[in-house]
């Protein structure tokens, strides 16, 4: 009832879903320690969708957020891609672990 997720528009992966918070929230860079559990929350739901699509390999999967001023929009959102292992080459780019505008 607070998150809400969908497909991204622009898939970078055979799975990819977006998980948004309902209440406005800023990007990544306005988290604090009291988000902790939406965070936690929105990759939870993340995972359900997941296997709700007949994705059951969680260890291949990459989830996390682009730094800005890398955001196409100013609402946290969470991206859900799987599999990872089948990230094409401008998608590992795009979504690189722990990058200047992606962090996971």
């Amino acid at each position: 009832e607070d998150l809400v997720c969908f497909r991204d528009i622009r898939p970078g992966a055979p799975h990819h879903y977006l998980v948004v918070p309902v209440e406005h929230m800023g990007n990544c860079k306005t988290l604090k320690t009291e988000h902790i559990p939406v965070v936690k929350r929105m990759m939870e739901v993340g995972k359900a969708v997941l296997q709700r699509n007949n994705f059951s390999d969680l260890n291949d999967i990459r989830m996390g957020f682009h730094w800005p001023p890398f955001c196409s929009i100013s609402h946290l959102h969470l991206h859900v891609l799987a599999p990872a292992s089948q990230l094409g080459f401008l998608s590992r780019l795009i979504y690189r672990i722990n990058s200047y505008w992606f962090i996971t």
